[in-house]
């Protein structure tokens, strides 16, 4: 179904809803739990005004860039997987300076409800990385209770991304790594972790950051994570983030995925990309770009 460039502009500019799509005998669905806002020149410093003042359809009316915070569901048969675990039951005010806004979260168990799951039908949550926007509601108690709401799961990590756990604990997160590591099991690049699913270590965003491969029916959806922040790193994937470990690193990943994500039968997945996280990378006058699905 086509739609129109005022459509397309609209969904640059809010969080994503529930959204499905369908590989062979695997539905991947994106699960909404919140939204932060972020300052663009602050998340990319290598942007000018002049950048943004060229690309409007990207801001909303304060100026900043919406990104979507959730997870992926990943069902085949009676089995499902989760993707990334949203912020949790909580919201946090603006940094004072950087490039974070206000932050919530808070729908994602009302998400999976509407997708017909619940907690307990989730057998493992995987990880891209151990940002605190990632792993909410794997270690927050889940409202009216002491535990979180997947305590029952194993939590897999990419191995590097695990054997950094001290350092997260020593930056403040000594709660959540508390909260994750009974349950954690980690993994080795390019393991089987759920049918047709596939990590593989992508490190530059973090130490051990993770994309997962999902394949079925002839097709592959590819969750990147936090290797990309916007569709508007699709045409200029040199523009590091500054929440990116290793700049470097993070930018030459980025023009490998992006040849990757143009290849046939290959759609993409970006947690954060507003309302337009499943896509295609299609050729246009002047580059790469991304072309939002319909589902």
């Amino acid at each position: 179904m086509a739609y129109s460039t005022i459509d397309r502009d609209e969904r640059l500019r809010r969080p994503a809803g529930i959204r499905s799509v369908r590989l062979g005998d695997t539905r991947v669905s994106y699960v909404p739990d919140g939204a932060v806002r972020l300052r663009p020149r602050d998340l990319f410093p290598d942007t000018t005004d002049e950048v943004w003042a060229d690309r409007p359809e990207f801001l909303d009316e304060s100026g900043s860039l919406v990104a979507s915070i959730g997870g992926l569901l990943v069902e085949n048969g009676d089995r499902a997987l989760l993707i990334d675990a949203g912020f949790g039951p909580q919201s946090w005010p603006p940094a004072p300076d950087g490039p974070r806004g206000a932050i919530h979260g808070g729908a994602l168990l009302n998400s999976l409800a509407e997708l017909g799951r619940r907690p307990e039908d989730v057998g493992a949550v995987a990880f891209t990385h151990l940002h605190p926007d990632h792993i909410g509601w794997a270690w927050h108690p889940a409202p009216g209770g002491d535990r979180s709401a997947f305590a029952h799961a194993d939590y897999l990590v990419s191995e590097p991304e695990w054997a950094q756990c001290d350092l997260l604990a020593a930056d403040g997160m000594a709660e959540e790594v508390t909260g994750l590591a009974a349950r954690v099991r980690t993994v080795a690049d390019g393991q089987e972790i759920f049918p047709g699913v596939r990590m593989r270590i992508t490190a530059g965003h973090t130490a051990g950051h993770a994309e997962y491969v999902i394949t079925s029916g002839g097709q592959r959806l590819i969750a990147f994570g936090d290797a990309l922040h916007s569709p508007i790193q699709i045409d200029h994937p040199e523009w590091s983030s500054a929440f990116d470990h290793d700049p470097a690193r993070a930018a030459g990943h980025r023009r490998r995925l992006v040849s990757e994500l143009e290849e046939p039968g290959t759609i993409g997945f970006g947690i954060h990309f507003a309302d337009v996280v499943f896509g295609h990378v299609r050729r246009d006058g002047t580059g790469p770009a991304w072309r939002p699905l319909d589902a």
